[in-house]
């Protein structure tokens, strides 16, 4: 049975256009939200490009440019910051810190439009949850991703007009 989860499991997530929730696969296949995670768990330890977002699980998709920036802002300039990025057709993979005790943490957002914007920020209010730059005095990395360059340079442009991307000095 639960090899034949695992490979619904899959064929789910390659056939959906948006992400899947472990509470939603829990369901449909009687079992624990965890037994889920422990799938996905083996699943990418198969190889399986399966990413977790704040909307779910999904397949990781391939952009043909990806580019590290910095930038540093206060928590309530986060939606901003996503929607200039966002709606240069540019995807924010993760947000990174480089935390004191811990090293680098990673979080994998995958923002790819102004709806995930508002579901992620919607997510933060309801969790009540807080930003990784919040640890860092604002400061964190992104990867952006777009199938043009060019994109990723307008994203850069205008994250630098509102004085969110971030230079030393």
């Amino acid at each position: 049975m639960k090899i034949n989860r695992k490979v619904a499991i899959k064929n789910q997530l390659l056939e959906t256009k948006t992400p899947i929730k472990a509470g939603t696969l829990a369901k449909q296949f009687e079992v624990s939200r965890q037994t889920i995670v422990g799938d996905i768990a083996l699943l990418r330890a198969q190889g399986e490009p399966i990413i977790s977002t704040s909307r779910g699980y999904e397949y990781a998709k391939n952009h043909r440019f990806e580019e590290m920036i910095v930038c540093r802002h206060f928590p309530d300039q986060a939606e901003r910051e996503m929607e200039l990025i966002v709606k240069e057709q540019v995807t924010i993979k993760d947000v990174m810190i480089d935390h004191p005790l811990y090293g680098q943490l990673v979080g994998q957002i995958r923002v790819q439009n102004s709806n995930d914007v508002k579901q992620f920020m919607q997510h933060v209010r309801e969790a009540k949850g807080h930003l990784l730059s919040e640890l860092t005095d604002g400061i964190h990395s992104h990867t952006l991703a777009a199938d043009k360059m060019e994109n990723i340079e307008k994203a850069k442009e205008q994250l630098k007009k509102v004085g969110i991307l971030y230079k030393e000095g």
